[in-house]
């Protein structure tokens, strides 16, 4: 069975802001090769840290909502971990999304 998960990652983009776009591209093409669904991409700019980290004060946020098995989130972690222009990630199973209210109550009378 297929959950749905939210995936956010910082991206280390320091002196290649230009490409943000080819990043975030080639990182949804890994996402689906490795068998996720990809339901939304969300580019949230440039942000600064609260503190710095290390070298980092900044990166690239990008959140990904995607549906997948769970033993496919350990595959990403490892795979992303490896790689350079992820600095950082984070994911989080999301609960299926529930009908309207109004909905529910229209059927019951």
């Amino acid at each position: 069975m297929k959950n749905r998960y939210e995936a956010l990652l910082v991206l280390n983009t320091q002196g290649k802001e230009d490409t943000v776009k080819d990043i975030v591209d080639r990182l949804e093409s890994e996402f689906q090769k490795e068998g996720a669904e990809i339901e939304q991409v969300q580019k949230m700019d440039k942000r600064q840290f609260s503190y710095q980290a290390g070298e980092l004060d900044s990166g690239h946020f990008v959140n990904f909502i995607f549906h997948a098995d769970s033993q496919l989130i350990t595959k990403l972690r490892s795979k992303f971990k490896l790689d350079a222009e992820v600095y950082r990630q984070h994911y989080q199973l999301l609960r299926p999304k529930a009908e309207p209210r109004a909905k529910k109550l229209a059927e019951a009378k």
